[in-house]
């Protein structure tokens, strides 16, 4: 997915400096009614973003309450193997006789955990690596800059199947690091590039002869500058860690005895499903992915409108 940076920078690559008076503007706009926050507002206001949010609120509720939703215990393996979808099992049963509509319930909980985490490891690791590269410069910028570089040109799903297959301890926090491990470094460039500008602003020279350490300017004084930027960010690292964990799954080095819908597709498909005429176990965990990745990257259109007023709808 293609993440679009115009509304993190400005002609000279720098956040505007408008940003804080035009969510001022829209914060008093609601200041007449029930407080809602402007950031908010702004989101809501775009459709693409509406969209996204409203589906994937449905998928965080889902995962929520899927014990409730799902009528059996997915591992739960004591009923007919390979029966059609009926009043009992909504979508069948796999052919260890597992009912399919439960394990896609809860499968829901491994996506969404697997984006955060996997999503916000990849974005922490890129922030820090890219914001100390650019404000640093010098010896530190060079090295680290070849280690993003180095990372750039690495394919990530030949290395993420070769640590994942050789990790010696399986399971799900395993697929989480190495996602997050490899899936740092485009983040890392676009914030040490936005780092390369703010670092001349005034107020940073103003830091620099109060005596403030590098840390405390990174951290305290550009960082929150960057805010539209690390979401977005965190985002597309979301997209990238769901995708991948399903990748994963499906090619059969992930944790085969965690409910995903990665492991949903891999069984299936080793079970003949599609060519057994058995659609209703292979479809829905490949479209259900595909609904929760792009309503995440619709949600990046809401984000853009926060820090670009010119991409706001009315």
């Amino acid at each position: 997915m293609v993440i679009n940076e115009r509304s993190v920078v400005d002609e000279e690559g720098a956040i505007p400096d408008a940003q804080a008076r035009t969510l001022a503007e829209v914060e008093a706009e609601t200041s007449g009614g029930v407080p809602v926050p402007a950031w908010l507002k702004i989101i809501w206001q775009n459709r693409k973003a509406r969209f996204g949010l409203v589906v994937l609120a449905f998928f965080v509720l889902v995962a929520i309450f899927a014990p409730l939703i799902a009528p059996h215990d997915p591992r739960n393996n004591d009923f007919v193997p390979f029966s059609q979808p009926s009043g009992t099992h909504w979508l069948g049963t796999t052919q260890a006789g597992e009912d399919i509509f439960s394990q896609f319930v809860y499968a829901t909980r491994t996506s969404l955990i697997v984006g955060v985490l996997a999503g916000g490891l990849a974005t922490i690791i890129g922030l820090i690596v890219g914001m100390v590269a650019g404000y640093a410069g010098g010896a530190v910028d060079e090295v680290l800059n070849f280690l993003i570089n180095l990372a750039l040109v690495i394919p990530l799903l030949p290395l993420m199947v070769v640590i994942a297959a050789y990790s010696p301890v399986k399971g799900l926090v395993t697929v989480i690091i190495v996602i997050g491990i490899t899936s740092w470094a485009g983040g890392a460039r676009l914030k040490r590039s936005q780092m390369i500008s703010l670092k001349e602003r005034d107020y940073i020279t103003a830091s620099l002869f109060a005596g403030d350490s590098m840390w405390r300017i990174v951290f305290k004084e550009i960082m929150p500058n960057m805010t539209s930027l690390i979401v977005v960010g965190f985002l597309g690292a979301a997209i990238g860690a769901i995708g991948a964990e399903s990748g994963l799954s499906f090619i059969g080095v992930g944790d085969p005895l965690t409910i995903s819908w990665g492991t949903m597709m891999l069984w299936a498909n080793n079970s003949g499903a599609l060519l057994g005429g058995q659609w209703w176990w292979l479809f829905p965990p490949g479209i259900a992915l595909a609904v929760l990745i792009t309503a995440l990257a619709f949600v990046n259109f809401g984000i853009d409108a926060i820090s670009n007023p010119h991409l706001r709808e009315e």
